[in-house]
């Protein structure tokens, strides 16, 4: 883990607002020792989940998107330092792994244009540098028994979240996209756009199912193969179940549990789903952000769920007296996520 940044017990003091009478996560997360090997750490500590952050929007960049993702990380630590740590929710139950340091690449895509085709491709590159990373990573908490907490970067970074965890568990896994859109475009060279599918045709991706599509946003080319691989690929739509109301939220939440259960299976999130939130893609009209918190919990309330990964939030790209805010929407997901595991476990 050359390119970890570690997070470090000074740091996370820098960000926690210490008031008296009161603890906060900031005091009770765990961090790695400098002079410890990660994964022996990871072994013997007693916390299941690791949180750790990929701060890039190369991605997004390389799949038409704006710029912005990479300062989710941020914003997220900061708040998760400062939840209240009581009955409900425990900071001591997280290891603080640190971030991937992606500043080499990030300086290298600074003058890149996505409207140039010879640009892409060295941005598709770079991203292809960080799959392998963050695969490394990935695998070796999965491997320690662990689970991962990945905060985003953009949504490219599924397929090394799905191929690390299917490598340390040895055979393929299935996957949960709460989604807009389906990223499972063509192979046309690694973007935001397209990790699923790089992971499906890899053989890492075993069961896919995508959440909430929006109709207006899914292209017939991809309809159509999603159609063709509904064996293994399935879809609900936004429009179907908020719009039309074909469909009930919760069954449709049921039927897609159902889909992929029965394997390990990771949990993705992307934040352009729901409306007003600061992101690559950010819509006026999607699911409630309570919605989306039922769904965190339900999906983390299974043993086989074996990661949560949020992506696509750029408080960069909100107003400026409001860009904490994704960063504390970031805070309730991840304690969602922790009291469904927890709540199985206990």
């Amino acid at each position: 883990m050359d390119n970890l940044i570690r997070f470090s017990v000074s740091d996370l003091s820098k960000i926690t607002n210490h008031r008296s009478g009161e603890v906060k996560y900031g005091e009770k997360m765990v961090t790695i020792p400098k002079e410890q090997d990660v994964l022996e750490f990871l072994k013997k500590c007693e916390q299941q989940f690791v949180l750790f952050g990929i701060p890039e929007d190369i991605g997004v960049r390389a799949n038409f998107g704006r710029p912005g993702a990479d300062s989710a990380w941020e914003s997220a630590i900061k708040s998760i330092a400062n939840i209240q740590h009581n009955r409900f929710c425990k900071g001591s139950q997280i290891v603080i792994l640190g971030h991937l340091d992606c500043s080499e690449e990030m300086e290298a895509i600074k003058d890149l244009d996505f409207n140039k085709i010879t640009d892409r491709k060295k941005m598709s590159e770079l991203v292809v540098k960080i799959d392998k990373e963050v695969v490394h990573i990935v695998s070796q908490i999965v491997k320690a028994g662990k689970t991962p907490i990945v905060i985003g970067g953009g949504h490219n970074n599924a397929y090394g979240n799905i191929k690390g965890t299917a490598l340390a568990k040895g055979k393929p896994i299935n996957a949960i996209n709460f989604d807009a859109h389906s990223d499972f475009r063509i192979m046309e060279g690694r973007h935001s756009g397209n990790g699923f599918k790089y992971a499906y045709e890899e053989g890492f991706l075993k069961n896919y199912f995508i959440f909430g599509l929006h109709e207006s946003y899914t292209s017939k080319s991809v309809l159509k193969e999603l159609k063709d691989l509904e064996n293994r690929v399935r879809f609900n739509t936004y429009d179907e179940v908020n719009i039309r109301r074909e469909k009930n939220f919760q069954t449709e939440i049921e039927l897609a549990h159902s889909f992929i259960k029965n394997d390990c299976y990771g949990i993705e999130i992307d934040l352009d789903a729901i409306p007003n939130i600061a992101s690559s893609a950010m819509t006026l009209s999607g699911f409630s952000v309570e919605e989306l918190r039922r769904f965190i919990y339900f999906f983390g309330k299974h043993q086989n769920a074996a990661y949560l990964h949020i992506c696509e939030g750029a408080p960069s790209l909100d107003n400026e007296k409001n860009n904490h805010l994704v960063g504390k929407l970031i805070g309730y997901l991840v304690t969602d996520f922790i009291k469904g595991k927890v709540e199985i476990d206990s």
